[in-house]
C-alpha cells in the first residue's frame, strides 16, 4: 500500500472534472483531523494545512496494511476517511491474534510509525473498502521544514494521542494483574 521512499508531500494533481470532489474530500479529512476522535488540538484550518501534506489511498477489504512485527514499512501513519479498519495483536502465550480495537472514520492508525522506526505493533486490515489519507514520515518532516508553528502542533497532538493509548493500556494491564491475582487466590484455595 505505501511506499516508504516515496516523498511526495500531497496527493498527485488532479485534472479539473475531479477537482471539486477532491477539495470536498480533503475539507472532510481536515474536519476528521481536527475532531475529538483524531487531534482536537488542530483547529480547521491548521487541519486543512496537515491534510494538504498527506496523500489518499484506498484499501480493499480484507488487506492488511499494517503488519505486527514489520520493521519495513513504518514510516507512515493512516487517518482513516471512510470504512473500518480491526486492529489485531498477538498476545503473549498465543498464536492466533486477539483483536484489540475496531476503528472507524476520524481514527488515526499507525502514529507511532509516524514517529520511530521500531517495528510496528499490531497488524490492522481493512474489514470493509476504506479510502485514507496517509501521511509519510518525510511528508511530516517537510511539514515541521515548511510550517514548522503547525508542524509542532501536529506532532504534539500525535504524542497526545499516543499517551493517551499507553494511559489505556497501562489501565487494562493494571485490571488483567488484578484479575490474575484473583484468579491465583481462588486457586490456591482449592484443595
Amino acid at each position: 500500500m505505501v511506499d516508504p521512499q516515496d516523498k511526495r508531500t500531497s496527493p498527485p494533481a488532479r485534472d479539473a472534472n475531479t477537482l471539486p470532489r477532491e477539495i470536498s474530500s480533503r475539507d472532510h479529512a481536515a474536519r476528521l483531523l481536527a475532531a475529538p476522535a483524531a487531534l482536537v488540538q488542530l483547529n480547521p484550518v491548521e487541519a486543512k494545512i496537515v491534510v494538504s501534506y498527506m496523500r489518499p489511498e484506498k484499501v480493499p477489504a480484507g488487506v492488511t496494511f499494517i503488519t505486527e512485527g514489520d520493521a519495513e514499512n513504518t514510516g507512515f501513519m493512516v487517518l482513516l476517511l471512510d470504512g473500518e479498519v480491526v486492529v489485531e495483536s498477538i498476545t503473549v502465550s498465543r498464536t492466533e491474534p486477539v483483536t484489540t480495537a475496531v476503528l472507524g472514520p476520524g481514527s488515526l492508525v499507525g502514529e507511532m510509525g509516524l514517529l520511530d522506526t521500531g517495528p510496528r505493533s499490531a497488524s490492522c486490515t481493512a474489514s470493509t473498502d476504506i479510502q485514507c489519507a496517509v501521511m509519510t514520515r518525510q511528508a511530516l518532516e517537510s511539514l515541521i521544514e515548511e510550517q514548522p508553528a503547525i508542524g509542532a502542533k501536529f506532532l504534539l497532538a500525535v504524542s497526545a494521542r499516543i499517551a493517551e493509548r499507553y494511559r489505556d493500556t497501562q489501565k487494562k494491564l493494571k485490571l488483567f494483574a488484578r484479575l490474575a491475582s484473583t484468579m491465583q487466590a481462588e486457586l490456591d484455595k482449592q484443595p
